[in-house]
């Protein structure tokens, strides 16, 4: 056996801007930064900037309410209806809430031991995530199901109806979940979920909006010169909305690189949900934001998620798992046992020096010319970014 190092030269300058696999449009044909200020006019000391062009964009997607956020209801459950992987019914932790709920639906059990044999049925722990908006009584969400003792799957089971607390020990019952259980991962059959399995049985609202607000930047957008823009976005907004001229005051501060402050003009008081409507949906160009160069992982799903921009710097990538195996001496190919041959070779090489740079996307290509496994190419990745010569954000899910 002979072993093959996958190489890979890289130095050559970004020529082109396009999206490697799956791309986001943030991150497209980004120009050099412009000032988002609003007219200096107006608020002394601003830059002029031109006028904004492909609005496609809105500020919504950016930042989120201060004060809204997800929520998390958890309980513990029995899951019934396995065949043979549930927990021991000898286990005290399962027999005691088992024979509860037999007891309580009419047919009380004699004595624990009378469950000793069974193995369909598992105590599950529950989690609901409750989005940033909050809840209505009523509305439906997915309830994440999860074994806690020795059940070895939940595979066609049913989780009994249960109650959902809030995150504290004292939390009231918030919801009740119920219903058959969707195993996702077939080598995970320990854990699932049920789709619209748990319904709030009261309201989750964030507190109400009262003379001003702050807005939160999402953490991959979190920078001094994104808060300054948005900010700028929302005195644009209240200058068009202010019909006096001269007695225009800008409304929203970037207070650092983290979140914005607005206070709500007096006559926009009296309508906060159309003046919070108009904010949260303001449109603007992403190129006035100056994003980032990003790379987004998952090595759960295996999925790279790259923005144009992003560039490397000259590197060798070496994998010991890429190998040309040979036999000596050669099998005889016959119409019943032919001779398969399979090489996996690339020649991927540039003559730039190692100044230069090159586009990710070159590099993505290269290994899939050469059948790298996704979970490998993240791994490889991190380590570049880890080398200091993946010029971009690194984020993993």
């Amino acid at each position: 056996m002979a072993r093959c190092l996958f190489s890979i030269m890289i130095g050559c300058a970004l020529a082109s801007a396009g999206f490697a696999q799956t791309a986001s449009p943030l991150g497209a044909n980004r120009p050099a930064a412009v000032a988002p200020v609003v007219a200096p006019a107006l608020v002394p000391g601003s830059l002029m900037r031109p006028r904004r062009e492909n609005p496609v964009v809105s500020i919504q997607e950016f930042v989120r309410l201060d004060g809204q956020m997800t929520n998390t209801l958890r309980g513990i459950g029995i899951v019934t209806g396995l065949n043979k992987t549930g927990d021991s019914g000898k286990e005290l932790a399962l027999a005691r809430p088992l024979a509860e709920v037999y007891k309580n639906n009419g047919n009380p059990i004699g004595e624990l031991k009378d469950l000793a044999n069974s193995k369909s049925a598992a105590l599950v722990t529950l989690s609901v995530t409750v989005p940033e908006g909050g809840g209505r009584e009523g509305d439906a969400l997915d309830v994440f199901v999860q074994v806690s003792h020795s059940a070895s799957s939940l595979k066609g089971g049913t989780l009994i109806i249960s109650p959902l607390l809030g995150p504290t020990p004292k939390s009231p019952i918030f919801a009740m979940a119920s219903g058959p259980i969707i195993i996702e991962e077939t080598d995970v059959p320990t854990s699932g979920r049920i789709r619209g399995g748990a319904v709030l049985t009261r309201d989750i609202r964030p507190a109400r909006v009262g003379e001003s607000f702050n807005l939160i930047l999402r953490p991959p957008f979190r920078s001094y010169q994104v808060a300054r823009t948005i900010a700028s976005e929302i005195n644009d907004l209240h200058a068009n909305l202010d019909a006096t001229e001269g007695s225009f005051e800008p409304i929203a501060v970037a207070v650092d690189e983290t979140m914005v402050h607005v206070t709500i003009p007096a006559p926009e008081q009296r309508n906060t949900t159309g003046f919070m409507a108009s904010v949260m949906g303001k449109k603007f160009s992403p190129s006035l934001l100056d994003l980032p160069a990003m790379v987004v992982v998952n090595e759960r799903t295996g999925s790279i998620v790259v923005t144009a921009d992003v560039e490397i710097s000259a590197v060798t990538v070496g994998n010991d798992k890429l190998v040309i195996t040979t036999t000596t001496p050669p099998p005889v190919p016959s119409a019943q046992d032919p001779r398969v041959s399979q090489q996996n070779w690339a020649e991927f090489g540039t003559t730039g020096t190692g100044a230069d740079r090159a586009r990710i996307q070159d590099l993505l290509e290269a290994f899939k010319q050469l059948n790298v496994p996704a979970k490998e190419q993240i791994q490889i990745l991190a380590q570049i970014h880890q080398a200091g010569r993946l010029h971009a954000r690194f984020v993993r899910e």
